[in-house]
C-alpha cells in the first residue's frame, strides 16, 4: 500500500510555518528570518518514501486586511491552499493564538482533517502547554491538537507519524527524487531575498523583490546575475550602501548559502533598480511570479 496526499500549513505571520517545513523535510526550503511576512508565495517541500510521498506546502502568514496588491496576491495563495488539502496544519502559537474566525469556520466546515500544533512552546511553562492544549480541544473537538517547537525539534518526528496515518491510500503526485515544485532559480532569488531582510530594517526588506535575470552553469562553477528590485529612489542608496559595503554583504552571504545549496562554486553579480510602486502593479506581480 502506497499513501500520497497534500498537507497545508496555515498560521499567523512569524508562527514558524517556515521552521517546520525545514524540521520535517530535514533541509532548508524555505527561508528563515525573524521578520513577519517573510514568506510570500506558496513552496511546496515533498517527503518521499518506498511507501508514501507527502506534499507539505508552506504559505504566507494570514493577513487580515491587505495593505497593498502584493499582499492581496499572498492571501490569495494561502486561500489556494484550502482547495486541495488531504490534511490542513494550523500552527498556532503558546502566546498568540490563531483566531481568524473566517478562516477557521471554513476549515471547521469543509470535513478535511486538521492538526493543531502550538508552537514556541520552549517558551512557556509546561502547565501553560497544557492549558493552551486543552483550549483548543474544547474549542474544537474534533481536531488533534500537539504541542512542538519547531525550533528545537521538539515533537516534529511525532507530527510526521501522525501526517502519515491520515494520508490516504494513493500512487505518487510526483517523481520520487523530487523535493519540491520550485526551480533553482526561485530558490536563489529568496536566499538573496533572506539576506536584505536580515541585513536591512524598516521598510526596506518589504519593499525589494528579487530577480534572477540570468543564470549560466558551468562545469566548475554558476554564474548568477539578480536584480534587487525597490519601489523608490531613496531605497536604492539605502541599500547599496556606503561605497557599496551594504550591498557586498548582502552578496557574500547569500552566495555562502547558493554554494551549500547547489553544492558548488557560484559567481553572484547583484544590481539594484528602481521598479516603482511594482508592489501595486498587477503586471508586475505576475512577472515576479505572484498569480
Amino acid at each position: 500500500m502506497h499513501k500520497a496526499g497534500f498537507v497545508n500549513i496555515l498560521g499567523n505571520p512569524n508562527a514558524g510555518k517556515s521552521t517546520l517545513l525545514n524540521a520535517i523535510l530535514g533541509e532548508k526550503l524555505a527561508i528563515i528570518t525573524p521578520k513577519a511576512q517573510t514568506t510570500r508565495h506558496r513552496i511546496m517541500g515533498i517527503a518521499n518514501g518506498e511507501d508514501y510521498q507527502v506534499v507539505f506546502s508552506d504559505t504566507p502568514g494570514v493577513i487580515s486586511q491587505p495593505n497593498y496588491k502584493l499582499q492581496e496576491q499572498m492571501m490569495r495563495s494561502v486561500r489556494s491552499t484550502l482547495e486541495d488539502a488531504d490534511l490542513f496544519i494550523l500552527l498556532t502559537e503558546l502566546d498568540k493564538d490563531f483566531d481568524e474566525p473566517g478562516m477557521l469556520e471554513k476549515i471547521g466546515g469543509m470535513g478535511t482533517p486538521v492538526m493543531v500544533l502550538i508552537n514556541k512552546i520552549d517558551l512557556g511553562t509546561q502547565d501553560r502547554v497544557v492549558a493552551k492544549c486543552e483550549q483548543w480541544k474544547q474549542a474544537h473537538p474534533g481536531w488533534m491538537v500537539l504541542p512542538i517547537s519547531a525550533l528545537t525539534g521538539f515533537n516534529v518526528p511525532e507530527v510526521f507519524v501522525k501526517v502519515l496515518e491520515l494520508m490516504p491510500e494513493s500512487p505518487p503526485y510526483f517523481p520520487k527524487d523530487e523535493v519540491t515544485d520550485r526551480p533553482v532559480r526561485f530558490f536563489v532569488a529568496e536566499m538573496v531575498r533572506e539576506k536584505i531582510l536580515l541585513n536591512y530594517q524598516k521598510e526596506i526588506p518589504y519593499s525589494v523583490e528579487v530577480e534572477v535575470e540570468s543564470y549560466k552553469e558551468g562545469a566548475q562553477m554558476d554564474h548568477i546575475r539578480c536584480v534587487i528590485h525597490v519601489a523608490r529612489e531613496t531605497q536604492k542608496g539605502i541599500l547599496i550602501g556606503h561605497q557599496g559595503k551594504a550591498l557586498k554583504k548582502v552578496g557574500t552571504d547569500a552566495r555562502k548559502d547558493i554554494e551549500v545549496f547547489l553544492g558548488k562554486k557560484v559567481f553572484l553579480e547583484l544590481h539594484v533598480k528602481v521598479t516603482k510602486n511594482w508592489r501595486e502593479d498587477e503586471m508586475k506581480l505576475r512577472r515576479f511570479g505572484y498569480q
